[in-house]
């Protein structure tokens, strides 16, 4: 069988029960690892599991799936995942593949930053559409976001976003003379993230948010030493949250008043708070 297994968020203890009892008798264990990270390295996974663990790269999963799921019909292969195994789309097309191939496959999920992001301290009912930022370059900078962000917030709904990472990634000139050359890991901050938004929305101007809208910054979301931080764009443009992984929630209209009191104590400037809340939901 072919096994899907959530991690949770942050180190080797997230696992579930009946995921660790899988991994353990499982003949082959992949980690996928370019979709999310965890917050500590292989070896400290392949030490409490006391057994080897794979690396699954983009390339791997996407494009060489046949190696993982080669005898997957007569052993148990484990998949591990950060988060839930359905955060992301690549392994839907996995299963996909191997329903295709007659392979039998199960799913042990686990937390993600889609429920825990909760911990904000905002109703995770009141949260819309979830939206992806990419690193922009000099020649790329999708805004296929902003769109999605304001048909959130024309509704009074939340925005998560979710903030890009780069891992294992090749440079143009190193994909185009196929050297096997990889760039250093980058992960997108709240700050780049802030930046961004108020880039886009200086040039489409259609008023989906401004340089006032409250948002929360989050980082390391599910550790002992996850952090939030609230305040307008404009003050999260130049925040520092430290670490990665980062992630940032843009505020709807709808929220309670016990929702406003708790972002508030985390907020970067109180006074500064209360006039941007005031200025968008016509109240403190």
């Amino acid at each position: 069988m072919l096994y899907l297994i959530g991690l949770g968020l942050s180190n080797e203890k997230d696992i579930t029960i009946a995921g660790l009892e899988i991994v353990k008798k499982a003949s082959r264990v992949y980690l996928e690892a370019y979709t999310s990270i965890l917050m500590i390295g292989k070896d400290k996974l392949e030490e409490f599991y006391g057994r080897s663990v794979i690396l699954a790269d983009r390339v791997l999963v996407e494009s060489s799936s046949d190696t993982i799921l080669s005898g997957a019909d007569t052993d148990d292969v484990a998949i591990l995942v950060v988060g839930d195994p359905f955060g992301a789309t690549t392994h839907t097309d996995l299963l996909l593949r191997a329903r295709a191939l007659g392979i039998p496959h199960r799913t042990i999920h686990n937390a993600s930053i889609m429920n825990a992001i909760g911990a904000c301290g905002l109703q995770l009912y009141n949260f819309g559409q979830t939206v992806s930022m990419v690193f922009f370059t000099d020649t790329w900078r999708p805004s296929s976001f902003y769109d999605r962000v304001r048909e959130n917030r024309e509704i009074g709904l939340h925005t998560l976003l979710l903030l890009d990472i780069k891992v294992k990634e090749q440079s143009l000139e190193n994909l185009i003379r196929g050297r096997k050359v990889y760039e250093r890991p980058r992960y997108m901050s709240v700050a780049e993230c802030a930046q961004q938004m108020l880039e886009i929305e200086s040039e489409k101007g259609e008023g989906a948010y401004s340089e006032n809208s409250l948002a929360i910054g989050v980082s390391r979301l599910g550790s002992e030493n996850q952090q939030f931080i609230s305040g307008t764009l404009t003050e999260l443009s130049t925040a520092d949250l430290g670490a990665p992984l980062h992630s940032l929630v843009l505020l709807g209209k709808r929220v309670h008043e016990l929702e406003i009191d708790y972002i508030r104590e985390f907020s970067i400037d109180k006074e500064s708070f209360d006039r941007a809340f005031a200025a968008e939901h016509g109240k403190v």
